[in-house]
């Protein structure tokens, strides 16, 4: 997959998240991305603990005070930073964060070798 465009940076406000279904001739990744401050993260839109999606409402990915990430099922709790699992039956397992490119003002997902590494947090 070639890098994506998602959104523009100013689409996503302050401890807002957006999540985007990408789809190409083969398949369909669920992603999503969090902005806090000028730092934004993404991730793939799965739960390391049983593989579904995270959000429970379309774009709400956040836990109620807007630190988390926060799986709509079990309600474990991910670090924002590098997708870490702090809380919840998935504790020390990690989401599978992506890696983004900016230009200017617009967001791409990096193509197909878009994992993050673990230790970078925020914008790639």
């Amino acid at each position: 997959m070639k890098a994506r465009w998602l959104c523009r940076r100013q689409d996503l406000g302050d401890g807002e998240s957006k999540g985007f279904s990408l789809t190409d001739d083969v398949s369909t990744q669920e992603v999503f991305v969090v902005r806090r401050g000028d730092e934004l993260y993404a991730f793939v839109n799965r739960c390391p603990h049983t593989g579904v999606e995270l959000n429970w409402q379309p774009d709400r990915f956040l836990d109620i005070g807007q630190r988390y990430i926060q799986c709509s099922v079990h309600g474990a709790l991910f670090r924002l930073e590098d997708g870490m699992c702090l809380r919840g039956p998935c504790v020390g397992q990690r989401l599978r964060r992506l890696r983004l490119l900016l230009h200017g003002e617009d967001v791409y997902l990096a193509g197909e070798a878009a994992q993050a590494p673990d230790e970078h947090g925020g914008q790639q």
